[in-house]
């Protein structure tokens, strides 16, 4: 059992040793060459007994392309690449074709698990043929945590990445809750310790989760979370979610709420809920913080205006 690694950061380089562990033979290609086995994917590839199975893992777009694009033109008929990035699934289809064009297999494959993978094991969803994924087998089992789930063989290329989209969309919407949960719970003065109502919810609720564990654990290390800015990326799979959901006509309002909270998280001052503020002094002579500061006065009542 042999496979070469591209790209070897925190999931790469792990997944690399969680493959040695079982006994994998595997080389790993990284531009940093005290991470790297070889020194160039050509040298990777030379490296590798056919048929020679690939797996990259690096930054999804213009560097996964580029990636693909050099492995087809070292790879032979019959050899198989593997994207287990956080690529979208049309970039698949289109890499598809191009492997197929010159025999080469391809297989999409979301991964999930992050640093914790090493140690418990890679939720996989793999897209593409049963042929192509035969010959990968090996890899998914090696990679995948114990026991009868953690790797499902979706459908065709592409659906591996669809699944992990719709999955890390679900994530945003179940991390959006509990963090709506938690700032009520600081908000008022009858609970004692917010961490401790979590935890309480690790064991025997509906809604206990891996998240849970990690949002308690990070409010053990940091109660009142004052070492964190409230301030949130979104890495693309939750915008692609909620487009797919436009295209298919299928309503989406908890993730797409959640990726819009995530928008506004990135705001100083919300224009937004300035204009919202703005005009509640217009129409009902509603107090406006900015506005008191300046010395200014709510609007006048207009005795025109019906409301």
């Amino acid at each position: 059992m042999n496979i070469g690694i591209v790209g070897l950061g925190k999931m790469g380089g792990n997944m690399r040793t969680r493959l040695r562990n079982a006994d994998v033979t595997v080389v790993g290609y990284d531009r940093d060459p005290d991470l790297s086995d070889a020194s160039s994917l050509a040298d990777m590839v030379d490296q590798l007994p056919s048929p020679k199975i690939v797996w990259v893992m690096v930054p999804s777009g213009d560097i996964t392309r580029a990636t693909v694009e050099e492995l087809i033109e070292l790879l032979d008929e019959g050899d198989v690449i593997v994207d287990g990035g956080n690529s979208r699934w049309t970039d698949d289809e289109k890499h598809a074709a191009l492997a197929e064009q010159q025999g080469i297999g391809y297989v999409d494959c979301g991964v999930s698990g992050g640093v914790w993978g090493l140690d418990n094991g890679y939720a996989l969803m793999a897209g593409g043929s049963a042929e192509d994924i035969a010959k990968v087998q090996f890899a998914f089992d090696a990679l995948k945590p114990e026991g009868d789930s953690g790797f499902v063989h979706a459908g065709r290329v592409g659906a591996g990445h669809f699944s992990k989209m719709v999955h890390n969309g679900i994530e945003y919407a179940m991390m959006q809750a509990y963090a709506e949960g938690f700032e009520l719970l600081e908000k008022v003065d009858m609970v004692d310790s917010v961490a401790e109502v979590f935890n309480s919810w690790r064991t025997g609720t509906v809604v206990r989760s891996w998240l849970l564990d990690l949002l308690v654990k990070a409010l053990e290390e940091d109660p009142g979370l004052s070492k964190v800015r409230g301030y949130a990326e979104d890495s693309g799979e939750g915008r692609w979610t909620v487009e797919a959901a436009i295209d298919n006509a299928v309503p989406m309002h908890t993730i797409a709420a959640s990726l819009f909270a995530r928008f506004s998280s990135r705001q100083e001052e919300s224009p937004a809920m300035q204009a919202v503020a703005a005009m509640r002094q217009q129409f009902g002579g509603h107090a406006v913080r900015a506005a008191e500061e300046a010395g200014m006065s709510p609007a006048d009542a207009d005795p025109s205006d019906p409301v």
